[in-house]
C-alpha cells in the first residue's frame, strides 16, 4: 500500500498535539514552583474550559453533541481527569526525568490494548521503531541519579495505564460525524469535576492545598499551559485519532520530550547536551520511519469522509 495515505490533516494534527504538551510541560513548571500539583490541575482545566467555550461561542459552534456516545464524554473523568492526578501524586515521590522515562510505555501499552481490543495489527516495523523512539526519549531526557520509590512508580504507571485505555476507547467510540470541539468541552467538565472533588478530598485529609502566594506570572503560566495542554492539545489529539488507527496516533507520544526540550532551550533558556540533540534527532527519525512504513495500513474507513472538527 502507499505509504502516503495518512491524511495530511491527521497527521499534522497529531504532531501539534504533540507540541501543545511538549511545550505546555514546560509552560507548567514555572506555576507549579509556587502552586500545589493537586490545586494547578483543576485550575489548568478550568482556563482550558473556559478558552474553549468562548471560541466555541464565537464560531457558533454547539456547546454539547448530541449524537456523541455518553461514554466518549464521560471518559474525561479517566483522562485527563484520573490520569493526571495519579501522574501528579506520583510525581511527589519521582524524579521529574524518571517520570518522563515511565510515560514512554503509554504508546506501548497502546499498542498491546489496541490489538487485543481493537484487532489492530502489530508490525514488527512498528515495534522495532518504537524501541527505537523510546531509546530516543531515554537520551532526551535521561538525568544522572534519576529515581524513585516505588508507590510513586506504581501511581505513575496507573496514570499511565489510564491514558492508554483513554485512547482505545476514545478510538472505538468516535465517528465521523461527532465534532470534536464539544466532545473535548464535555470530556473536561467532568475532568474538572474529578479535580475538585480530589482537592477537597486532600484537604479534609490535612494536605496543602492553598497556594500562598502566587506571582503574576504564575497565574499566567497555569492559565496558558492549561489552554495549551487540556484544550488544544486534546482536541488536536482526537482529531488525529478520529483518522487513523489508535496504534499509530500513539506514535505521536514520542514527540512530546523532544519538544519539550526544545521548548526548554527556546523560553527558559536552557543549553541542551549534545546527547539531547541526538536523541532528538533519533525520536524524529524513528517517528517518521513508522509514519512512512505503516502509513499505509493504519488508516481507516473514515479517512475519505470530511471530519468536523467544530473548530477552524
Amino acid at each position: 500500500m502507499s505509504p502516503h495515505r495518512i491524511p495530511r490533516g491527521a497527521l499534522l494534527a497529531l504532531i501539534l498535539a504533540a507540541a501543545a504538551w511538549g511545550v505546555g510541560t514546560v509552560v507548567s513548571k514555572r506555576a507549579v514552583a509556587e502552586i500545589p500539583p493537586l490545586t494547578l490541575l483543576p485550575i489548568q482545566l478550568a482556563a482550558s474550559l473556559v478558552v474553549l467555550a468562548a471560541l466555541m461561542t464565537w464560531r457558533r459552534v454547539p456547546l454539547r453533541d448530541p449524537d456523541a456516545p455518553p461514554i466518549l464524554v464521560r471518559l474525561g473523568l479517566l483522562n485527563p481527569g484520573l490520569a493526571y492526578a495519579l501522574g501528579l501524586l506520583g510525581l511527589v515521590h519521582i524524579s521529574a526525568s524518571l517520570s518522563v522515562l515511565l510515560w514512554a510505555l503509554e504508546p506501548l501499552m497502546i499498542l498491546v490494548l489496541a490489538a487485543w481490543f481493537l484487532g489492530e495489527p502489530i508490525g514488527r516495523v512498528l515495534v522495532a521503531f518504537s524501541l527505537v523512539a523510546v531509546a530516543g526519549m531515554a537520551l532526551v531526557v535521561y538525568e544522572p541519579g534519576a529515581a524513585g520509590a516505588l508507590p510513586g512508580i506504581a501511581l505513575t504507571i496507573a496514570g499511565i495505564a489510564c491514558c492508554a485505555v483513554y485512547t482505545v476507547v476514545a478510538r472505538r467510540r468516535l465517528g465521523s460525524d461527532q465534532a470534536t470541539a464539544p466532545v473535548v468541552l464535555g470530556q473536561q467538565v467532568y475532568a474538572l469535576a474529578l479535580a475538585l472533588g480530589l482537592v477537597g478530598i486532600f484537604w479534609l485529609a490535612g494536605g496543602a492545598v492553598r497556594p500562598t502566594a502566587v506571582t503574576p506570572t504564575a497565574w499566567a503560566s497555569a492559565i496558558v499551559s492549561g489552554v495549551l495542554y487540556y484544550g488544544f492539545a486534546y482536541w488536536l489529539y482526537l482529531t488525529g485519532l478520529r483518522r487513523v488507527s489508535a496504534s499509530i496516533a500513539a506514535v505521536s507520544f514520542y514527540l512530546i520530550p523532544a519538544f519539550g526540550v526544545l521548548a526548554d532551550a527556546v523560553l527558559l533558556e536552557q543549553r541542551l547536551e549534545p546527547r539531547q540533540w541526538l536523541g532528538v534527532v533519533v525520536v524524529v527519525a524513528a517517528v517518521a520511519v513508522i509514519g512512512t512504513r505503516m502509513g499505509g495500513r493504519s488508516t481507516t474507513r473514515s479517512d475519505a469522509l470530511e471530519v468536523r472538527t467544530g473548530l477552524p
